[in-house]
């Protein structure tokens, strides 16, 4: 039986690491993109590192038989809108919309003739105010959009399109902001949890699509750094 191929983008690190790591305890082979794999736990013979930045990648390579594409990479920049520099909003624009925009119309026609899937790990911020990130809840919004917009128009191919927008997850995202997930276990999500929830989307039954949901802590509470 052949195995299934994904392509997992921001899989050196928190959302995306969890989630190749998944599907590789799922049999799957799978083809990770990330800027550095250096401190990447991910060995398994199953697994291919693809080393790029894609915010300027605009080329990408032939992958044979893929059925799954998440697009987990992502970067956040948050303040005061007016103390944000152009480089950060550009940065957030770049790797949070355009790459998934560019990566997705690369492999769509694939994806449609395997009826395969696609996923977007957006964020909460999404679907509600982003207070200090007006930026990145744009970027996020789009994308959550475009997602729906996607699946409206390819359903017909058998392709299926699911959006996960997470609350504060535990991850590297926050070690360079101001704000970051506090000691509590209720207070954060685990990217496993996500990369679970994830699995079980992709094993309904064929015909049944989750196509957004949303993962919240339990608890509402931040660490706010000086």
């Amino acid at each position: 039986m052949k195995k299934m191929c994904a392509l997992v983008t921001g899989a050196s690190s928190g959302i995306g690491e969890a989630i190749a790591q998944k599907l590789l305890d799922e049999g799957y082979i799978v083809y990770g993109m990330a800027r550095d794999f250096s401190k990447s736990s991910l060995s398994e013979p199953g697994f291919h590192p693809l080393q790029c930045d894609l915010t300027h990648t605009k080329t990408y390579p032939q992958i044979p038989d893929l059925t799954l594409l998440v697009h987990a990479a992502g970067i956040g920049h948050f303040g005061p809108h007016e103390s944000l520099s152009s480089a950060e909003i550009e940065e957030m624009i770049a790797l949070n919309l355009t790459a998934p925009l560019l990566l997705t119309r690369h492999y769509l026609k694939a994806l449609k003739e395997s009826s395969g899937t696609l996923v977007f790990i957006s964020s909460i911020s999404a679907i509600q105010p982003a207070i200090m990130g007006a930026v990145y809840g744009a970027t996020k919004a789009g994308i959550r959009h475009f997602a729906k917009s996607l699946f409206k128009e390819a359903r017909k191919s058998g392709l299926r399109v699911i959006t996960i927008n997470p609350d504060i997850t535990q991850t590297p995202f926050f070690d360079k902001l101001r704000f970051a997930p506090t000691d509590d276990p209720l207070s954060y999500i685990e990217p496993k949890d996500i990369a679970d929830t994830l699995m079980e989307a992709l094993k309904l039954r064929s015909g049944s699509v989750i196509t957004d949901l949303t993962i919240e802590p339990q608890l509402f509470k931040l660490d706010k750094r000086s």
